[in-house]
């Protein structure tokens, strides 16, 4: 296929509507290493049915939902704006507590107020997540670490000298946890695989997470797309390692 053919297609891919927190755009076009922990066992094992929740980041509520937790004990909070608007829409009418989140270190939420707060892939504030649990509370967070795409984004955006923007990483996460008088309870990282199977499946992706591909457009980076199109086409994928880590923690 012809390079302004190509072109096209990846343009189209970029300007793609993305809605809650919701990949299925993606089904078929990649193939991810598992890690090594199970995250929604992990929340029900801590969670009861009498506890107080907060899911950080719910994006839609599509991971939320599938607890099956009591909806008048359960609370969201949001920041995206077009999430915001798809849980008022889709979660409050359930009972379902919904938070607008403009300042992670000034959350809408009283002291002491939850049993268990879980969190996956949403930046949080530590201090605050402290603040809100009650005393023996748990905080469950599984994060994308600051090295997530990191090579593979350099080589892409053509900036071999770019460094990690964050100290993002579970050794420093835990120093914080530990300084704030959390106890860890549980701790993992790991470095999976994430292959693309075509270049719009990349496209689509870097748009989503911009933070990673900072200064991405197709038009921008077109050179560099057609040298790894080319690389699918031998190899039937390009492949980037991304960063996971989890942390279970209890407030003393």
């Amino acid at each position: 296929m012809k390079r302004e053919a190509l072109q096209k297609i990846w343009q189209k891919e970029e300007e793609y509507v993305f809605s809650g927190w919701n990949f299925s755009h993606l089904e078929g076009r990649t193939e991810e290493e598992a890690i090594p922990w199970d995250y929604k066992n992990i929340v029900k094992n801590y969670l009861k049915s009498t506890d107080s929740l907060l899911d950080m980041g719910t994006g839609g509520g599509e991971f939320l939902l599938t607890l099956n937790h009591p909806h008048h004990l359960t609370t969201v909070t949001e920041s995206y704006l077009p999430n915001v608007k798809l849980c008022e829409e889709k979660l409050r009418p359930l009972g379902i507590k919904v938070k607008q989140v403009n300042d992670d270190s000034n959350l809408p939420l009283d002291d002491n107020a939850f049993d268990i707060i879980i969190n996956r892939h949403e930046s949080f504030d530590l201090s605050e997540v402290y603040r809100t649990l009650k005393s023996g509370g748990v905080f469950i967070t599984q994060q994308v670490g600051r090295l997530n795409n990191f090579e593979f984004s350099k080589v892409l955006l053509d900036k071999p000298d770019k460094m990690p923007k964050f100290e993002n990483d579970l050794k420093s996460e835990i120093s914080e946890a530990q300084l704030l008088g959390f106890q860890v309870i549980e701790s993992d990282e790991c470095f999976p695989y994430l292959r693309f199977l075509d270049i719009g499946a990349l496209v689509y992706l870097a748009k989503i997470i911009e933070w990673e591909f900072e200064g991405f457009s197709v038009e921008c980076c077109l050179d560099k797309l057609m040298e790894m199109h080319e690389s699918v086409e031998t190899e039937g994928y390009i492949e980037s390692k991304e960063h996971r880590y989890l942390l279970v923690l209890k407030k003393r």
